[in-house]
């Protein structure tokens, strides 16, 4: 019988019946990898059961009780706790920490039920040695050194754990397909497997998932359809904090995120943030301003930093960390043209002091303060906050949970909070802070520096 074969992304998923050189999907170059295509559909796969279709109103609705991890962080980004039956990814770059963070949760599962820790990438000595470091003790905490789904899967049908760890998806394959680990498709069925052991068995699967160059979860982009929440773990290598975030949850809000500092015994819960990263905050130092941001349901008070300087060259350079160069450039154009700031052929650098990344756009009034403070060489008064979003017209726009920024910086000790003029409507100011509210970017830098 004749073997057919594809060739198929190994980035996206694409697939093609010839040879490409550059993928026509992603645009990546050199991923397209030869892949047999079985001849009647993947084997071993249980049928699933007919269903018949029920009436919305008879459903049940009944809330999912969750099975605490024990780490509150954790607990947070999930939603409150694991729900019984999910498929939770975890994707990060390599050596962040996601086999310390799971391997911690495992250990705080344990003690209501046992906990299957399969992993692919170590030996069952290395995990030993790495949980006697971080004090894993828990009694109920199996370890199997195992790539093969089908032994998984066995292994699995006999314990009946209360949690199944998978580290990682990309090393896991099936016999029911001749292409190799970490190819797109073993990823996709072994995914799909484990998604059938967690819906019909009611085990939560935590999975491990490596990352591109470009930080993306590697492998086809069903991956990220296919399960119920999407974990990514950010940091910067230079800082000991991690941050924890949730693209998707599908029992539980996104953009979540939870913080950890990396210690020598693992990771340490850091239950309030903004103390965190506010505390090397400069005193009397231009080019720094404290905003308060939204990440998920839990504000962070972060301290935005910029320097602005001659330019060296012809062309001024323009670097950004935690945030988007393009909007640092929008902001730069809008000071130049709307308030006469001569900024166009300065060298600017603006950071995100702690290594946190930032996206919401209620984030550009900090930056407006911070650039202006650095051109004129002037501090930012230290205990006031700046939020809102800047547009084009160079006017400050109204942003969301005004109310929570501003409680946040009460409650650290900011007394002057300057935000949006629209913000202000049914907005009460809580003791021992004072509410400025500005409609343009002038009207910004004269309450922050006349």
């Amino acid at each position: 019988m004749k073997v057919k074969t594809i060739y198929a992304c190994q980035q996206c998923g694409y697939q093609s019946p010839k040879w490409m050189g550059k993928c026509p999907d992603c645009r990546q170059w050199n991923t397209l990898s030869e892949e047999v295509v079985p001849a009647a559909g993947p084997k071993g796969r249980a049928p699933l059961a007919p269903s018949a279709p029920v009436l919305l109103h008879e459903v049940a609705a009944a809330e999912e009780d969750r099975i605490p991890c024990g780490i509150g962080e954790l607990d947070r980004v999930l939603g409150g706790g694991v729900v019984p039956g999910s498929f939770i990814l975890i994707g990060g770059d390599p050596g962040i920490g996601k086999s310390t963070l799971l391997l911690q949760g495992a250990d705080r599962l344990a003690a209501s039920g046992a906990v299957l820790y399969v992993t692919g990438e170590e030996s069952v000595r290395q995990v030993k040695l790495r949980g006697e470091r971080l004090g894993v003790s828990a009694q109920g905490l199996y370890l199997l050194a195992e790539t093969s789904l089908e032994a998984i899967l066995e292994r699995t049908r006999e314990l009946k754990p209360a949690v199944l760890v998978v580290d990682s998806i990309q090393t896991v394959f099936t016999s029911a397909l001749e292409s190799a680990p970490g190819s797109v498709s073993q990823v996709r069925e072994c995914a799909a497997r484990l998604m059938q052991v967690a819906k019909g068995e009611g085990i939560p699967v935590f999975i491990v998932g490596h990352v591109t160059k470009d930080g993306a979860i590697a492998g086809p982009r069903v991956l990220e359809h296919l399960v119920d929440t999407v974990l990514y773990f950010e940091g910067d290598p230079g800082h000991p904090y991690r941050i924890l975030r949730g693209v998707k949850n599908r029992f539980g809000s996104t953009n979540e995120i939870g913080v950890f500092e990396m210690k020598e015994a693992g990771l340490a819960e850091v239950c309030n943030p903004s103390e965190l990263f506010l505390a090397e905050r400069a005193q009397g130092a231009s080019g720094s301003s404290v905003i308060p941001a939204i990440e998920g349901s839990r504000p962070i008070l972060v301290e935005l930093q910029a320097l602005v300087s001659g330019a060296s060259f012809g062309t001024p350079r323009r670097t950004a960390m935690g945030i988007d160069h393009n909007r640092v450039s929008l902001l730069v154009a809008v000071l130049e043209k709307k308030v006469g700031l001569s900024l166009l052929a300065q060298d600017i650098f603006v950071n995100v002091a702690g290594g946190v990344r930032l996206v919401e756009p209620a984030i550009d009034l900090g930056v407006v303060a911070a650039l202006a403070s650095s051109h004129m060489n002037r501090p930012v008064p230290e205990r006031s906050i700046v939020f809102g979003e800047v547009g084009l017209a160079g006017e400050v726009r109204a942003v969301s949970r005004p109310e929570l920024r501003v409680k946040e910086a009460a409650r650290l000790g900011f007394d002057r909070c300057i935000l949006p003029a629209g913000n202000l409507k049914n907005l009460e100011a809580p003791p021992g802070i004072s509410l400025v509210g500005v409609r343009g970017v002038a009207e910004v830098l004269e309450a922050l520096f006349d």
